[in-house]
C-alpha cells in the first residue's frame, strides 16, 4: 500500500482537481416544488390559468427587484447575478486527488527541497494551491503564508455571504410585495361592487399576487441563498485541505504523516472508507524504517 501511494505521487500537478457539472438536485427541486403546487391546484378542481396573471408577476418581481436594488450596492447585485451559476451548477473539488497531488509535492520536496517544486507550479490547475505553493517556494515565512491564505479564504466567504444576502433580502421583500399587489387588486375590485360575479372573480385574481410573492420567496430566493452558502462552505473546506498540505510541506513533515492529517478532511466529506485505507497505508509506512 505504501509503495502504491508513493507511485501515485510521482507525477504531481498534472490533474485538474475542479470539475463543473449541472446540479440536478436544484433543477429537479424547482420542478418538484412548482409541479406539486400546480398539481395540487388541478386536483382541487382549479386551472393553471387561475394563477397565471402577468400583472401580478410584474408587480411582485418588479417591486422585489426595486427593493433589492435600494438595499444592495451595485457590486453586490452583480455578484449575486453571477452567483446564480452556483445554484444550478456544482463546481466540485476532487479531495482524494488533491491529497494525492499534495503528497506528491511533499515527497518531492522531502527529497530535493521545497525550491524544487518551482518547476511544477505551471502545471497546477487549481489557483489557490498554485498560489500557496508559489509563496512556499519563494521562501515566505510559515506564519505569514498561513495568514495571507487564510485572509483569502475569509474574503471568499464574505463575498459569498454578500451574494447570499441579496437573495435573502429578495426572499424577505417578495411576500410583502405580493400583499401590496393583492391590496391593489382589491382596490380595483371595490370599484365594481354592483356586479357580484365580477367582485368574486376580481378577489380571486387579486390574491394571485400574494401567491406569487410567497412562492418565489420560498421556492427560489431563500433556497438559492442557502445553496450559495453551502457551495462556499464546501469550497473553503477544500482550500483548507490544500493550505494544511502546503503548510505541512513547508514544515518538512513526513509525507505519510501529511496523508494522515489530510485524510481527516476526506472523512468529514463522507469518504471514510478510502480515508481508512489511506491511514492503514500510512501506518504500514511507519512500520518500515526510513531510508
Amino acid at each position: 500500500m505504501a509503495e502504491k501511494s508513493e507511485a501515485k505521487s510521482k507525477s504531481p500537478g498534472k490533474s485538474n482537481l475542479r470539475s463543473s457539472r449541472p446540479d440536478f438536485a436544484s433543477i429537479l427541486g424547482l420542478v418538484v416544488a412548482f409541479g406539486g403546487i400546480i398539481g395540487g391546484l388541478v386536483l382541487e378542481g382549479g386551472k393553471v390559468s387561475d394563477v397565471t396573471q402577468v400583472t401580478a408577476a410584474i408587480v411582485v418581481l418588479g417591486g422585489t427587484l426595486g427593493a433589492v436594488m435600494l438595499t444592495s450596492t451595485t457590486s453586490a447585485l452583480l455578484g449575486a447575478a453571477k452567483s446564480l451559476k452556483k445554484v444550478f451548477f456544482e463546481e466540485k473539488v476532487d479531495l482524494e486527488a488533491a491529497v494525492e497531488e499534495i503528497i506528491g509535492y511533499a515527497t518531492k520536496a522531502r527529497k530535493s527541497s521545497v525550491i524544487s517544486l518551482e518547476e511544477d507550479l505551471d502545471k497546477i490547475a487549481d489557483p489557490f494551491l498554485r498560489k500557496a505553493l508559489s509563496l512556499a517556494v519563494d521562501g515566505t515565512d510559515l506564519q505569514e503564508l498561513r495568514t495571507m491564505m487564510e485572509m483569502e479564504l475569509t474574503q471568499a466567504e464574505q463575498h459569498a455571504e454578500v451574494d447570499a444576502k441579496v437573495f435573502e433580502a429578495a426572499g424577505g421583500y417578495s411576500p410583502t410585495i405580493g400583499i401590496i399587489g393583492a391590496v391593489m387588486g382589491l382596490i380595483q375590485v371595490m370599484k365594481h361592487l354592483e356586479n357580484i360575479e365580477e367582485v368574486g372573480r376580481g378577489i380571486a385574481v387579486a390574491f394571485v399576487a400574494t401567491v406569487y410573492g410567497v412562492a418565489v420567496a420560498n421556492l427560489f430566493f431563500l433556497p438559492a441563498a442557502s445553496k450559495i452558502k453551502a457551495r462556499i462552505h464546501n469550497d473553503v473546506s477544500a482550500k483548507e485541505l490544500m493550505l494544511e498540505g502546503v503548510i505541512s510541506i513547508l514544515e518538512g513533515t513526513n509525507p505519510k504523516l501529511i496523508r494522515v492529517k489530510l485524510e481527516a478532511f476526506l472523512t468529514e466529506k463522507g469518504a471514510p472508507k478510502k480515508a481508512k485505507a489511506g491511514s492503514e497505508a500510512a501506518n504500514a509506512g511507519h512500520a518500515v524504517p526510513a531510508r
